[in-house]
């Protein structure tokens, strides 16, 4: 709790009433410029370090056997929407809808799950997934959902059929409801001319608007020849200059060659001089993520480097800003994933699969070139994340977890901390104290 500067000083016996201040007036503009100084300093300045978790989805609601695939976003007024894949079977090619909770009061209560995706008419199967053993041709697979909250208060949001075709929608009530889906599925046309895909996703977990107004949304593709239809694969984004009406292919960003190995869910940041950074998931034999950078979030993209302090156990992570007003709009970037690259049967071979464990939230000072300051959420089995910033500067990290290695869906739960909690023991600096 903030203190009563005034009460405090004003009643302290140093400083009998009246007399003092007509006696010295420089002692009472002394004490009116220090109390104008106290009452400006921001809420959080004394807020104690928090960190609450409760779950949102469990295995089994609604006659669903895992949910999976999280991701969460803040809308302009402040209402908080977290979504996920709710899985029948469990696999990616299985039937799956995608499903939506609403919180008015930044992530303490939520509304009923809700599904948020129908595409009217026939649907067809991936021809290129009936090549997967056990997968069931009758199965409805929605996938890879992918939302935006503008800053007009529009939410836009893309989501895949059958890793195949992409459709949007958008809601104009805070996700209450959903305009009808329009397929853009032609957008990914021009990709053809520089990878042969098969298979498409969106994302998963939010996209961004820049300041320019540009929707931008990652993507990846996959010539699905290698296993699960889902490899090899490349990055790209693709965006709207027109708030959402029409899509265009960007260029690829992050090519599969013998270093970067298979780039595909890709997370991205617009970037304090307003370029955009993708930071993407490989299977690369250097166990870091991948990341490159472009002016524009759709062109000209930088040749792609590992961030060598971002370890990569071949999962997908989540980024976002963190610039809140009340403390001068101070830049600073989280980044989480499962900070892990080891095996608990020691067999750590190059380019496979590490235990998805120790979630964990990193932040950068200097527009994600280090990433001084670093906590553990979840230290047991944690997978796929994202991650958003409240109106009050509360963080809100949408996770999934299980109770035993390997369990994906088991629990997605929410962390909601403050910046102090995750600060605690750095100095402003980001130095450990």
């Amino acid at each position: 709790m903030t203190p009563n500067w005034s009460t405090q000083l004003t009643s302290n016996a140093a400083f009998p009433p009246a007399a003092p201040f007509g006696t010295f007036p420089s002692m009472r503009s002394l004490l009116c410029c220090l109390l104008a100084v106290l009452s400006s300093l921001p809420a959080a300045f004394a807020a104690d370090p928090f960190i609450e978790k409760s779950d949102l989805f469990t295995a089994g609601d609604g006659g669903y056997k895992i949910f999976h695939i999280p991701g969460i976003v803040v809308t302009a007024k402040g209402t908080v929407l977290a979504w996920c894949e709710a899985r029948k079977k469990g696999g990616d090619w299985d039937q799956i809808e995608i499903v939506l909770k609403r919180s008015t009061d930044e992530g303490k209560t939520w509304g009923e799950m809700k599904s948020i995706a129908n595409v009217p008419g026939p649907k067809t199967k991936n021809p290129f997934s009936l090549k997967v053993k056990g997968v069931d041709p009758n199965d409805v697979t929605y996938n890879n959902p992918v939302l935006i909250a503008d800053r007009d208060g529009t939410v836009h949001m893309l989501f895949c059929l059958e890793y195949m075709r992409c459709f949007y929608q958008r809601s104009m009530d805070e996700g209450e409801t959903w305009s009808t889906p329009v397929e853009i599925t032609g957008a990914f046309d021009a990709f053809h001319a520089a990878y042969p895909w098969k298979v498409l996703a969106t994302g998963p977990d939010h996209a961004i608007q820049l300041q320019t107004g540009r929707l931008v949304v990652p993507v990846w593709l996959s010539a699905a020849t290698g296993n699960n239809a889902h490899h090899p694969s490349v990055a790209a984004t693709v965006y709207s200059d027109d708030h959402g009406q029409t899509w265009h292919a960007g260029e690829i960003a992050l090519p599969a060659t013998e270093e970067w190995i298979d780039p595909n869910e890709t997370i991205s940041i617009e970037l304090a001089d307003g370029s955009v950074m993708l930071n993407a998931r490989s299977e690369s034999k250097a166990h870091r993520r991948l990341v490159t950078i472009s002016k524009d979030g759709a062109t000209n993209w930088s040749t792609p480097k590992f961030d060598d302090a971002l370890l990569e156990p071949i999962c997908m992570a989540s980024m976002v800003r963190y610039s809140l007003a009340k403390d001068g709009g101070k830049n600073r970037i989280l980044f989480c994933n499962p900070d892990n690259i080891t095996r608990a049967d020691g067999k750590e071979v190059p380019g496979k699969n590490r235990d998805r464990k120790n979630l964990t939230v990193k932040l950068s000072y200097d527009e994600a070139r280090t990433w001084p300051v670093s906590r553990v959420i979840e230290p047991g089995p944690s997978m796929y994340s994202d991650i958003a910033v409240a109106k009050s500067g509360a963080i809100l990290c949408f996770y999934d977890r299980g109770t035993k290695p390997g369990y994906v869906g088991e629990f997605i739960t929410l962390a909601r901390f403050n910046l102090e909690w995750l600060t605690e023991g750095h100095d402003a600096s980001g130095a450990a104290k």
